[in-house]
């Protein structure tokens, strides 16, 4: 049997046998609950900066060395200035073209060199266009591995980085174990490739939900963040999950949102965007903000509860 069918073969029968397991006791199953004021109106829901909380970023598809990125970078350190962020996930697409040390300053450190510079701590996951070298970049702190999994300095949150490319299944039973096995109250996946997405290059990669969903579905996963499509949305909850797009932190597609997919709660196809996040208790904090500090999405999300 040809390696590309048998692995397609054993996926398969993975997700069959997982359907067949059960969460275990107090394992957040219930949906999630979201708060967000419609765009239109014009208002916004502002980060807390509660002592305590965790205040974290997303970037995704950013590393192009454009004025865009840097613009950007510049709206990150202005925002951290007053809230503090305490680490930085990518979805992926890190590093667009030639990745010598050169390229490494130009499209990564140089960019965000305040945030590295107070000792914010940026966490990686690869995209298709990502060298798998860039696991030993010390400043993506991946320590050598294509996924892995960390909690928050001190917050109830547990962080799984999955390597989305290659979804083989050694890396989807590491995933189900190290799921199991997780008693953090907030439980959040990122990766690169959008299991639920209204962008017209890619759009929705339903292998990888058919695959990943039911784990995240299972396991209390509370918020999934991605990438690859290079516009911003946040998604419509989807059985129960909140899912994030958010790949024009470097590189955009202009006008390449589908309103017709039905899936969007909101979406913005026109500015570089980054999002950043507050966690206090229960409670996400959410705003979405464009290179020129436009708030272009904000919210709360109440995280899964045991049913």
């Amino acid at each position: 049997m040809p390696r590309r069918v048998r692995s397609v073969v054993t996926l398969l029968l993975y997700v069959l046998a997982a359907g067949c397991t059960t969460a275990g006791p107090g394992t957040p199953t219930g949906p999630v609950t979201v708060q967000a004021p419609p765009p239109a109106e014009g208002a916004t829901v502002a980060l807390p900066g509660r002592q305590g909380s965790l205040k974290f970023g997303v970037i995704g598809d950013f590393g192009t060395g454009s004025r865009e990125q840097y613009q950007l970078g510049e709206q990150m350190a202005k925002l951290h200035s007053t809230s503090r962020f305490e680490l930085f996930v990518t979805v992926g697409d890190n590093i667009y073209g030639s990745e010598r040390a050169q390229d490494l300053v130009r499209k990564f450190e140089a960019p965000y060199k305040a945030l590295l510079d107070a000792q914010v701590k940026f966490y990686a996951s690869l995209g298709n266009h990502d060298s798998r070298e860039q696991r030993h970049y010390q400043p993506f702190n991946m320590n050598g591995r294509l996924y892995y999994t960390f909690k928050a300095p001190t917050q109830n949150v547990r962080f799984f980085a999955l390597e989305s490319s290659y979804l083989e299944p050694a890396q989807l039973q590491w995933l189900e174990a190290e799921l199991a096995k997780s008693t953090e109250a907030w439980r959040i996946a990122f990766f690169h490739h959008p299991m639920y997405s209204s962008g017209g290059r890619h759009g929705s990669d339903l292998p990888k939900r058919r695959v990943l969903e039911p784990l995240f579905v299972k396991y209390g996963v509370s918020v999934v963040l991605t990438g690859h499509d290079h516009v911003y949305e946040r998604v419509k909850p989807q059985q129960g999950i909140v899912y994030f797009v958010v790949g024009s932190s470097g590189q955009l597609r202009r006008g390449n949102l589908d309103r017709r997919t039905g899936i969007t709660a909101v979406g913005n196809d026109t500015e570089q965007i980054f999002l950043a996040a507050e966690i206090d208790g229960d409670e996400m904090y959410f705003n979405a903000i464009s290179r020129t500090g436009r708030i272009v999405d904000s919210g709360i999300i109440g995280r899964r509860q045991p049913e």
